[in-house]
């Protein structure tokens, strides 16, 4: 497996505190079936700020570690890039990475809400062949609760990131609703695991994929599957054509 989303690095964010934490979470990625992980740690969301050559360094001081401890985990680079006023600064000055230096860049958008700029960034970020995959829309309360808006995110040009655990039901049951209505309504092209710890926010990858494979079929989890080494190789993904919404019992923060 391939998992384009975590936050594997010792001490620069919310994630692993410690060498040793990322060591542990290194050893239960591999657990979980992983081969390749995305080091992607928060910067620019007004508590942390991961610049990418910091994120680079780390990456290949932790690769290190690994290898010298013979844990066979690939680690990628990678950044979650939160939306805001500093981010055409930070791109002109050089400070944001895509996943795998490919041409996709890992965005995170306000929990509450869908910044009104959001379709000009999109607009700009294709004209510089730059791909936003939207991590984590379940858990924005704009989206979740209009689904409607996320689809047209994607006519625009986005793809989208479900986290694993919202799946699996660690943020609650209707999270975990929200999650499974954008997979049916072909919203979500790849799920990622958003691990933070090894304790309360691991991987849960392995147990995602059972569940969509459950709830939908095997078609699904071969798609998420591709797409999410599609994005890491650098290539064009599969998008399924959105569905439309047709109906309104997921409602978040209201």
């Amino acid at each position: 497996m391939i998992d384009l989303h975590s936050h594997i690095l010792p001490g620069i964010d919310d994630g692993a505190r410690t060498m040793e934490d990322s060591i542990e979470m290194a050893q239960l990625a591999v657990k979980d079936g992983i081969e390749q992980l995305v080091a992607s740690p928060h910067h620019n969301n007004g508590r942390f700020s991961n610049e990418g050559h910091m994120v680079k360094q780390a990456v290949e001081s932790l690769s290190r570690e690994l290898s010298l401890r013979n844990i066979p985990l690939k680690l990628l680079i990678g950044q979650e890039i939160r939306i805001n006023d500093l981010f055409w600064s930070e791109w002109e000055a050089g400070n944001l990475l895509t996943l795998n230096e490919s041409q996709y860049m890992l965005i995170e958008l306000p929990n509450q809400h869908v910044p009104r700029d959001i379709w000009d960034i999109i607009h700009e970020m294709k004209l510089k062949g730059i791909v936003p995959v939207i991590a984590h829309p379940e858990r924005n309360s704009d989206l979740a609760n209009e689904m409607d808006i996320l689809m047209e995110l994607i006519e625009a040009g986005a793809l989208s990131q479900v986290t694993s655990h919202s799946l699996n039901g660690l943020f609650g049951r209707r999270i975990r609703q929200v999650s499974l209505e954008m997979c049916r309504r072909n919203l979500v092209h790849i799920v990622a695991s958003d691990a933070h710890n090894q304790d309360l926010r691991p991987f849960g990858m392995s147990e995602a994929y059972r569940l969509i494979a459950s709830e939908f079929n095997r078609e699904h989890v071969h798609y998420y599957q591709t797409n999410a080494k599609a994005i890491v190789d650098n290539q064009s993904i599969q998008i399924w054509e959105p569905r439309l919404e047709k109906r309104r019992w997921w409602k978040l923060g209201r």
